[in-house]
């Protein structure tokens, strides 16, 4: 170690106890206190990392209580991580915020390991983020307008698309805004492109009859996993995503089906990705609320809207492109920014011609009848 980086180490170290001094977090007296244990500083470019242990009979809840402590020497851009004895605190530089371009060779790099791969952001050390559908099956994303909320959806379906084969993965859009996914219509993989609530319904009820198939060949074959499947029965991966679900709370076949693909989807290789604006416990009750394992909550109103979400302080998000996710630990990351204009060059490889409309059901012809019954009511009103 170098006599400078002896002297920054120092340094860091000094300021923590400070901190810890102001905090009244300590043992004993303030003339003979007993500080927690410095385990280990860690300085980079982007954060300094602090690991630390509390001595035997510190009380842990002094950190949450004199939490303001740490932030009046450290600022906002900090995260305390622990419990019970030993603790992790980053201070994130300001210089690691900001935005981030898509870069898609940068992108294909993180995946290269993943079966089903989604591309998150980075978080403030620079560093990549990156998760497996396959193991971390559902995904919610909530965000308020200009949040970074609709452009995160743009990154994660094209980077599905750009990853997987037709053959290999199909998906299902439903577009209640009328405005995120139209730039997919075309695309091979995306199989609808949806935006009443009814279109959403039947394109379920598909996603329903998908799911008993599947869990019948997995009965038939005695296996847990649709990969496991003899080649000749595989099936592909499929993933539902909805923008602003929420419009559909009122459906009760929504709901269920919903409730049904996040509970038993994952052995089966369907996958939801829902999203909305203004969380709502009454929409995400329990059981699609624990079994949404990743949850990415963008800027949000309030601690109420981040507590539904499970993303503690994203209610203090400031950044666009910035958010707190929730899956198998907290992340605080920034989404990378893809332009919709560069989202249309890279998909356009993948754009084949389509009709005004895709059968996604064996009963097109009935809904096609049920069409022109509910067209005909609308012309008498």
């Amino acid at each position: 170690m170098s006599w400078r980086h002896l002297i920054t180490n120092l340094n860091a170290r000094k300021r923590l106890i400070s901190a810890f001094k102001s905090g009244n977090i300590y043992l004993g007296t303030l003339e003979r206190p007993i500080f927690p244990k410095i385990v280990s500083v860690k300085i980079t470019d982007h954060s300094t990392q602090y690991t630390f242990s509390l001595p035997n009979g510190l009380n842990p809840d002094i950190l949450k209580r004199n939490y303001f402590a740490i932030l009046q020497h450290f600022g906002e851009h900090i995260r305390l991580e622990g419990e019970v004895k030993r603790y992790t605190l980053t201070i994130y530089s300001k210089s690691s915020t900001g935005d981030l371009a898509y870069d898609i060779e940068d992108i294909r790099e993180q995946l290269t390991k993943l079966k089903l791969g989604i591309i998150c952001g980075k978080d403030r050390t620079g560093a990549y983020v990156a998760f497996d559908l396959l193991k971390q099956p559902h995904i919610l994303i909530a965000g308020e307008t200009g949040s970074g909320k609709s452009t995160q959806l743009r990154s994660i379906l094209t980077t599905l698309i750009l990853a997987k084969k037709p053959s290999e993965l199909k998906l299902y859009l439903g577009d209640c805004k009328k405005s995120e996914f139209h730039i997919f219509r075309k695309v091979e993989h995306v199989q609808c492109v949806l935006s009443s609530g009814r279109d959403i319904a039947e394109m379920l009820c598909h996603i329903k009859r998908e799911l008993d198939e599947r869990s019948d060949l997995t009965e038939t074959f005695e296996v847990s996993h649709i990969d496991e499947l003899p080649v000749e029965h595989r099936r592909p991966y499929l993933v539902v995503c909805i923008d602003e679900f929420v419009m559909l709370r009122k459906d009760e076949t929504v709901m269920e089906i919903l409730t049904e693909v996040v509970a038993i989807g994952r052995t089966l290789g369907v996958f939801a990705i829902l999203s909305m604006q203004r969380p709502n416990a009454k929409v995400l009750d329990t059981t699609i609320r624990v079994n949404l394992t990743v949850s990415m909550g963008f800027k949000l109103r309030d601690k109420t809207e981040a507590r539904i979400v499970n993303t503690p302080d994203a209610e203090k998000i400031e950044e666009p492109g910035r958010f707190v996710m929730n899956s198998d630990k907290l992340y605080d990351l920034q989404a990378p920014y893809l332009e919709m204009g560069d989202a249309k060059e890279l998909l356009n490889p993948f754009m084949v011609s389509k009709g005004k409309t895709k059968p996604v059901t064996q009963d097109q012809e009935k809904l096609t009848e049920e069409d022109v019954f509910y067209d005909a009511i609308d012309a008498e009103r």
